[in-house]
């Protein structure tokens, strides 16, 4: 190692055309395939927000559909978080005899983190939380005050506000007072599961339909992002192909290039590898001498092409992922490595006789 190390820094000039080609690989796959890779991570990181992996099912108060679907459904793999939702009650402020109704749904779940609110919940199912649209119409300036049942039944205090995401939007203005998941079985106007991946959609949205034992089928309508799911297959799989063709290209001309270069400089340094080989070197000490020393001037390279092509990236387009430019990288190192090989064999067959003769 510290032998290929000395043999780089004695040879200025190898080593600097080895590193300007593969700091140039890196740069090139970085901005070429790598700004495609950036897009493509902006565009799929937005499509794939819980809204595109949502499975909605709602059911009428025939349809039968309670609180036990979600013992059913809770072992189904491919489901990152479920919840059921009671057909709406209308509630208005306590304060105000004729004030505007909102209405009001029961929720159970297992995570309430899914929703924004806290694990441990105040109150036992009589504390509600609100979003900004449900407290203008109840006409509450803070998330704090007392709402009853419309029916005079009863009431709940609000206790919060709640952030309304976007696979909740259907149900705003949005009321919601959680329920201890140990009360008995209640109706569920709307049921809300979220697949773990866009591709999960549709086999998930099949199976939860097979789990839901309810009265009446008919009664019943589900409502999926299957549509967006395939979209990101779409924008993956054809940004995809575009980059691994491009990332070929440029990988195939950069071993070529580091080839041809090696196999000149081993050409130009016949006789020391010669005096090597009569000093008692072995064929496989020249292979070794050769690939470090390339694979060290390589890694440098491979540094500063990159770097260099974030620096130019960060300014104009999203970076393609710290993964993805270590692979490059790597894949650099190893393509120079490799393409070392072969001159690498060439000096060590040398014969030293041959080589040493004076002529």
């Amino acid at each position: 190692m510290r032998e290929a190390l000395v043999s780089a820094l004695a040879q200025p000039v190898a080593s600097v055309l080895t590193l300007v080609v593969i700091a140039g690989m890196c740069a090139a796959v970085l901005l070429t395939s790598g700004r495609a890779v950036g897009a493509e991570l902006d565009v799929i990181g937005s499509i794939d927000s819980a809204g595109t992996r949502s499975i909605i099912v709602r059911a009428e108060p025939a349809a039968g559909l309670d609180t036990t679907v979600l013992d059913r459904i809770r072992n189904l793999d491919g489901i990152e978080w479920a919840g059921a939702f009671s057909l709406a009650r209308d509630v208005r402020n306590g304060a105000f005899d004729d004030g505007t109704r909102v209405p009001l749904r029961l929720v159970w779940t297992a995570d309430w983190a899914q929703l924004g609110l806290p694990e441990r919940l105040p109150g036992e199912g009589d504390v509600a939380y609100a979003s900004d649209s449900a407290l203008n119409q109840l006409g509450l300036d803070e998330p704090v005050g007392p709402v009853v049942l419309n029916d005079g039944t009863g009431g709940y205090a609000v206790g919060g506000r709640i952030a309304v995401p976007d696979h909740l939007a259907f149900l705003e203005p949005l009321l919601l007072a959680p329920q201890p998941t140990d009360t008995p079985p209640a109706p569920v106007g709307a049921l809300l599961v979220i697949a773990e991946r866009p591709d999960l959609v549709a086999p998930v949205t099949e199976a939860v339909g097979s789990l839901l034992g309810v009265d009446d089928p008919t009664k019943v309508s589900v409502q999926t992002s299957e549509d967006l799911a395939s979209l990101r297959a779409i924008i993956e799989g054809q940004l995809g192909s575009f980059g691994r063709t491009l990332t070929l290209g440029i990988l195939a001309v950069t071993a070529f290039l580091v080839a041809v270069l090696l196999y000149g400089m081993v050409m130009l340094r016949r006789k020391d590898f010669g005096r090597r080989r009569a000093l008692g070197a072995s064929q496989r000490l020249i292979v070794a001498l050769i690939t470090i020393q390339t694979a060290a001037v390589a890694t440098v390279g491979a540094a500063i092409g990159s770097a260099t092509a974030l620096v130019v990236l960060a300014a104009t387009d999203p970076l393609p992922g710290w993964s993805y430019i270590a692979g490059v990288c790597i894949l650099a190192v190893l393509v120079a490595t490799v393409s070392a090989l072969l001159p690498a064999f060439a000096a060590s067959r040398r014969e030293p006789i041959r080589e040493l003769r004076v002529p």
